[in-house]
């Protein structure tokens, strides 16, 4: 018998959905929570939605059922299961979401005052990871094209830069791919990396499909990451919240990362995400080629009708020192060309032509395609993109969008992030808990922030907690409002006043 045999017999196991199976259809009188008692007490609302079947499942840390943080039965097995589908040397099941990986992922490897490396394009989760550990943030700009107006990943030369600048820092961060799709050269980055005997952390949310095609990009296990988050519900077949954090090597203490996650995770775990991370495993390391070949030709099909329709360009892979491979089950469609913003295309297309996009920005409209998609999803979407191109749709307004981009390109650019310092002087934990006062923003220089602002485009951060306000950053957020793009993260929408550090 082959190994490539034994590895799939073993793969046909689902031993968490099989003890939750049996548990669920044992008769007892049960005295232990969650308060509905196995759906006797589930309000009819919520029977007439999901039916009962599901509640007879939603069940706690029971006996046969194992322990999240101390696994050493069907939770242990599941997830030595995963480990072996996904390549990596261990598997933690994640139940608050890839947030609750990248945070124990910086909690296991930054203390308080120790710097980590990453780009300013990082998660939120990563800065909610900063705050919890005390770390200090040694941020590197993504490549920035202007010419489509998308930030893609940090390169190989950036990283090295602020290595040799700051060799005492304990772990690099890493998006990828991006939400568009674009990821980075992983394996220059990670030998960097490990000339300085430090981890590689991945927030790979949006690549857990990689390792099952060889038309994919490379999964960041394969390409040397010592860890990585990957958001399994996002791609793959789990319930909505449910990931996986993959490990190997040895430069992250295994015990301190198990510590880590009792901190961020539930302590009362759902075992229908436990369950469902254990099925998407199974169905992935049996199906996974055959899935993702299904998939990577739906998505073609979209990405080659869309690019024929006038007025509309897709994001392609030209290559750059941002961009060394695209996901292709990833669409990033550019409408500016028919007047449109992102923005308007998104609300037409959900209003009116039942389609629904995963992320619009200014410029652009991007699409998740997964395993889940049909051919009948794929026509819809090109008939709404053909649709859309009809005069009634294009913009009434009185200035051409092209003409507010040619402004974009004139003076937006001169002053994009990467060209003003920034400087950070108190760690994004002692801004967090230090006393803030909200300023008008002319009376903001100089001063600290306390808020994380990012503007769209470029989806860069131009603010983060705990930096010095530069005048130039103010400058420029000002001008992405003024040319009509939107500004996150402001306590004050309208960017009128600023909270800082009191």
């Amino acid at each position: 018998m082959t190994n490539r045999h034994v590895h799939r017999q073993s793969q046909i196991r689902t031993p968490l959905v099989d003890a939750l199976r049996t548990a669920a259809h044992q008769r007892h009188a049960p005295f232990y929570a969650p308060g509905h008692k196995r759906g006797k007490g589930t309000p009819q609302s919520l029977l007439d939605l999901l039916g009962a079947s599901v509640f007879l499942a939603d069940l706690p840390e029971l006996p046969n059922l194992d322990n999240l943080f101390a696994p050493e039965g069907v939770i242990q097995e599941a997830q030595e299961l995963a480990a072996a589908a996904f390549g990596a040397e261990e598997t933690w099941f994640l139940v608050n979401g890839s947030t609750a990986g990248v945070m124990a992922a910086i909690l296991a490897t930054c203390g308080a005052g120790e710097k980590i490396i990453l780009p300013r394009n990082i998660h939120q989760s990563a800065i909610a990871g900063l705050i919890l550990s005390g770390a200090v943030p040694v941020f590197i700009n993504p490549e920035y094209d202007p010419a489509i107006d998308l930030a893609h990943s940090i390169t190989p030369v950036a990283v090295a830069a602020a290595l040799k600048q700051h060799p005492d820092a304990k772990a690099v961060m890493m998006v990828y791919p991006t939400y568009h799709g674009a990821c980075g050269n992983l394996n220059a980055i990670a030998e960097l990396v490990h000339q300085y005997n430090i981890p590689l952390l991945v927030d790979e949310a949006h690549g857990p499909h990689f390792a099952f095609h060889p038309d994919l990009p490379p999964s960041a296990l394969s390409t040397g990451a010592d860890l990585t988050v990957q958001s399994t519900h996002k791609i793959l077949g789990a319930m909505t919240q449910a990931s996986m954090l993959h490990l190997q090597g040895k430069r992250v203490e295994r015990e301190r990362l198990s510590k880590a996650l009792q901190l961020v995770q539930s302590t009362s775990p759902s075992y229908l995400l436990l369950a469902s991370l254990d099925a998407a495993r199974q169905q992935m390391a049996l199906h996974g080629e055959e899935l993702m070949s299904q998939t990577l030709q739906l998505a073609d099909d979209a990405r080659t009708k869309i690019s024929q329709i006038p007025g509309l360009s897709v994001l392609d892979a030209v290559k750059s020192p941002g961009l060394f491979a695209l996901d292709r089950t990833r669409l990033t469609v550019r409408v500016l060309e028919l007047g449109l913003s992102g923005f308007e295309a998104d609300e037409i297309f959900h209003q009116q032509l039942g389609v629904i996009a995963e992320l619009p920005t200014l410029q652009h409209l991007t699409f998740i395609i997964s395993l889940g998609n049909t051919e009948a999803d794929i026509q819809q979407l090109v008939y709404a993109f053909n649709t859309i191109t009809q005069n009634k749709y294009r913009s009434k307004s009185i200035t051409p969008l092209q003409d507010v981009f040619q402004k974009w390109k004139a003076e937006l650019l001169l002053i994009h992030p990467s060209s003003f310092t920034i400087s950070p002087a108190i760690s994004p934990r002692d801004a967090f808990f230090s006393p803030t006062e909200t300023l008008p923003l002319e009376q903001t220089l100089d001063r600290i922030s306390a808020e994380l602002v990012c503007p769209y485009p470029p989806g860069i951060p131009a603010l983060m907690p705990g930096e010095v306000i530069n005048p130039a950053a103010i400058e420029y957020l000002q001008q992405v409002l003024t040319l009509g793009g939107q500004i996150t993260g402001c306590s004050d929408p309208s960017f009128k006043t600023l909270k800082v550090v009191r």
